[in-house]
């Protein structure tokens, strides 16, 4: 079985990762409220195609759909949970308290996806041995000792760009194998190490692309 699940997450493209917690928030709305859901009825909702729905949900899960009936709910849900690991929490370190980072460490919704910030680090020492939502901020010079006693292997960056490659280099440093980096600047890891870049000028970007296609065919009809 597990051999399986290695097998589900090597053969799982990057655009389908992504669309996961999408269907996640969605399926997990309808418990209760149906037993079976079909791919027409996740397509529309989730404005896909069926055909991409059904490939999607092959890759993950082992669930077959009944005919005029689709696929079992919780099966499903329960399928895409544990590929993404959800059911087995990950604590990570949260660098920089500022606004932005205070933000996220407000936000509560961080365990339905499996995750957990175990703490922050500022190099502002009138954050130091403060709390926000119950999160410890801890001094710079803590944070290799901090990741290492509790074995953390995620780190989210939320400071300044041009602080955003010394602290990545601090948390590969220490030992940390997977970064969220929401500066808007590139950054540089080495191999073994993953990077995920979120930068909201690019999202915008795509944003007004697609909003300039839905205009200029709403012009054209």
């Amino acid at each position: 079985m597990e051999n399986n699940e290695q097998h589900k997450k090597e053969r799982l493209s990057l655009a389908t990762v992504k669309r996961l917690p999408t269907y996640l928030r969605y399926l997990k709305s309808m418990e209760g409220k149906c037993e079976y859901i079909s791919s027409v009825t996740i397509a529309e909702a989730m404005n896909l195609s069926a055909i991409q729905v059904k490939k999607d949900i092959a890759a993950v899960s082992s669930v077959e759909g009944k005919p005029k009936l689709g696929f079992v709910l919780k099966d499903i849900v329960a399928d895409m949970e544990k590929l993404l690991g959800y059911n087995n929490m990950k604590a990570a370190v949260l660098v920089g308290a500022g606004k932005l980072g205070t933000t996220y460490l407000s936000y509560t919704g961080f365990s339905k996806y499996g995750i957990t910030i175990a703490a922050a680090f500022d190099q502002n020492q009138y954050l130091w041995n403060s709390e926000i939502n119950g999160i410890k901020v801890y001094p710079m010079d803590k944070l290799k000792s901090f990741v290492r006693d509790n074995d953390i292997k995620m780190g989210i960056i939320t400071v300044h760009k041009d602080d955003a490659q010394d602290v990545c280099d601090k948390l590969v440093d220490a030992g940390i194998r997977g970064i969220v980096n929401f500066a808007p600047t590139h950054l540089i890891v080495p191999d073994g190490v993953e990077l995920q870049n979120e930068d909201i000028a690019v999202t915008l970007v795509v944003l007004s692309y697609k909003l300039q296609n839905l205009m200029d065919n709403d012009n054209n009809n």
